[in-house]
Order: C-alpha cells, then structure tokens, then sequence
C-alpha cells in the first residue's frame, strides 16, 4: 500500500510539473510570442520574462522582434537615358504587425524576404527609371537611397512588415560597357569644360572692350579739359602780357628781352659768335635805331 501510494504521488508531482511546464511561456528580448488555441492566435506577448497558457489546449511559437538585414540580389535596372546598371543593395528591416505577418506569410522570414525583395526592386527600377545615369552615380550615396525607400512606402504593412532602409552597395555599370561609358563621360565633361572656357574667353574680351571704350572716353575728356584749361590759361597770360606792356616803355623792354632770348637760342653748338644785319630787328635794338 505504501508503494503505491508513493507511486501515485511521483505521478501527481510528474503531473504537476508537466502542466506547469505546458502552462509557462518564457518570453526574451529579442523575439515575440504567439499564443494560439485551436490553431487561432488568441494572444501576442511583447514584453520579456514568464507568462502563461492554457496546458495542452494552447501553444506558443516565436518570431524574431529584433532589427532583420536582408541581402538582396544583384539586378539590371535601365535608367531614363536608357543605360543599363547592375543594382546591388540591402534593406533593414523588421515585423511590425505578429498577427499579420503570420496569417499572410505563415510566419516565415523567407517568404518575407521574397516580398521584401519583389517590392524593393519594383521601387528600385521605377526610381532609376526616372534618372539619368549621370545623376545617379551622383547621387547613389544619399538621394538614391531615400527616394527608393520612400517610393517603397507602406506597401508592405498589409504584411506586417516595416521597411527602415534600402542601402545601395553598389549601383555600377556592366563590366562589357564600362570602358565607352568612361570614355563618353570624359568627352561629356571635356565638352562642359570647353563650353565654360568659351563663355569665360567672350565675358573677358566682353570686359576688356568695355575697359578699353571708358579709358578711351576718360582720356578724349581728359584731354579736352586740358585744352581748355590752356586755352584759359593762355588767355589769361596774354591778358596780363598785355596789361604788363601796355606802354611804350615797357613795350620796348619787353621787345628788348624777346631778342635777346632770340639771340641766346641762335647760339649753338659752341658758336658764341653772332652776325647780325643793320637792318634786323634785333640790330636796331642793340644799336638804339
């Protein structure tokens, strides 16, 4: 009798910890858990450490709460010039709605990532579609990237999916055509540089003509005012001349030093001797006749 009641009891106590086993759910940082009964989800539990469910009529599954990368194949992608380019990027991702991404995905990440990845490219293409192969290698570091995540929008809520970002780690041309795109770029770019030469060469003669016609007119005025300044100035002499001999006295001195200034600059070239008519004026004034 003792024995079988020790044995009922490691039963009760097996029992027991059986149905606190079934009835516990252990919930990490990291993951969600779904509770089901009968198949249906009934409960999702976010929040980390132990909760609990009914022992053998639910059950409980996890999917991954933390942040995803997901790889995604290389692709052709033409752009609006109509060039081809080689895409290859990746996309942080994460599941934002449980409940959603377990009724349409059956809660498996690779058929998310298939979605993710149909969805991305889709955007990708109608992005690059849209620019040309000049301003995408631009741009492929910043503005590519935001443009194709905000073209993805909220298509992928209806999964429960939450898209954070599509990074480019590449976006490069076909290996077969890269010397002849290179090539067309520099005389693209060779073309630019010559045109800007051309306008810079134009707005200099443009400038130095101008210079040229303001200096022009500054000495024309310069000089006009000159002459007339001289024409005052002479006038002004010959007025004060005037008043100075405007008697005979001093008509005759000054008479008397004109000729000798006349004499003085006849007198060249070491030749200090000077040969004069009677009948000069300047005779007549050394002479007194």
């Amino acid at each position: 009798m003792k024995k079988t009641a020790k044995l009922i009891s490691g039963f009760l106590v097996l029992a027991i910890v059986m149905v606190l086993g079934s009835s516990l759910v252990v919930t990490y940082p990291n993951e969600y858990k779904l509770i089901r009964q009968f198949g249906e989800i009934v409960n999702v539990v976010e929040t980390p450490g132990v909760s609990f469910k009914i022992p053998f009529v639910q059950s409980s599954s996890s999917l991954p709460k933390a942040l995803q990368i997901y790889d995604i194949p290389k692709s052709d992608v033409i752009t609006k010039d109509k060039k081809s380019m080689i895409a290859d990027a990746f996309v942080l991702w994460k599941i934002s709605d449980p409940v959603l991404f377990t009724r349409h995905l059956n809660g498996q990440v690779a058929q998310a990532q298939s979605r993710i990845s149909a969805s991305v490219f889709s955007s990708m293409k109608s992005v690059i579609s849209n620019m040309d192969q000049s301003e995408i290698i631009e741009n492929r570091d910043g503005k590519l990237a935001l443009d194709i995540s905000g073209n993805i929008g909220s298509s992928l809520d209806e999964y429960g999916i939450e898209v954070l970002a599509v990074e480019t780690k590449s976006l490069d041309i076909p290996d077969d055509n890269k010397q002849s795109v290179y090539e067309r770029m520099i005389s693209e770019r060779n073309n630019i540089a010559a045109s800007f030469t051309a306008q810079g060469n134009s707005s200099a003669q443009k400038i130095k003509n101008d210079t040229t016609k303001e200096v022009s007119v500054m000495k024309s005025e310069a000089k006009a005012e000159a002459e007339k300044i001289k024409a005052e100035g002479e006038a002004q002499y010959m007025q004060i001349l005037s008043g100075a001999y405007n008697d005979a006295s001093k008509a005759d001195f000054y008479n008397f030093v004109r000729s000798l200034d006349a004499a003085k600059a006849s007198l060249k070239n070491g030749n200090n001797t000077l040969i004069l008519d009677k009948s000069s004026p300047i005779s007549q004034i050394f002479y007194g006749y």
